[in-house]
């Protein structure tokens, strides 16, 4: 097996249907594709703003709370000041005519599935961000938004402990 499907194998949880769609989709690039790259490398820099991106999300339901967590913990390709992106970052890499390969559906039973986010990152469902929702005081409330990849929108107003869908993609350098 070589390091593509090595790879495609481990994201997909050895899914065949997920090994198929990576397959299919190394086939019509010619060649290893910038997805096969992003993962086998484990990050994306963005050339246009300079952040570095994990090259997949956490692959698993989790609250705001334990992605902000996930993220401050991560260390990857070398680096321990990972975050979790603000809003405006997420709606940065989104591109309606990229086709990242992906999973969706439950974590159980995932389904590939294709994103329109840049640099190939594999995604497995909505993205939280960092932006909480203020109330009408202007303080934080208990809501934080999150950014959908198939949709390109962002969706404000999801309590805090919710999890259903809800994942950890984490990005380091400055803050927009």
């Amino acid at each position: 097996m070589d390091v593509h499907h090595e790879v495609a194998s481990k994201s997909c949880h050895g899914s065949a249907l997920c090994r198929r769609h990576f397959r299919q989709r190394s086939i019509s690039y010619g060649g290893p594709s910038q997805a096969q790259e992003t993962q086998v490398r484990g990050y994306w820099i963005d050339p246009s703003t300079r952040l570095m991106w994990a090259g997949k999300d956490n692959g698993d339901d989790v609250t705001w709370h334990k992605a902000m967590k996930y993220c401050r913990d991560l260390r990857l390709a070398g680096y321990a000041d990972w975050r979790l992106p603000n809003v405006a970052e997420l709606g940065g890499i989104y591109d309606k005519s990229a086709e990242a390969p992906g999973l969706a559906g439950p974590p159980k039973k995932p389904r590939p599935f294709t994103f329109h986010v840049k640099g190939n990152l594999f995604l497995t469902g909505n993205q939280w961000s960092s932006t909480r929702v203020s109330d009408d005081r202007g303080h934080p409330s208990g809501y934080a938004s999150r950014f959908d990849f198939n949709e390109g929108r962002a969706f404000d107003g999801d309590e805090l402990s919710f999890y259903t869908n809800k994942r950890a993609l984490c990005v380091r350098g400055s803050k927009k």
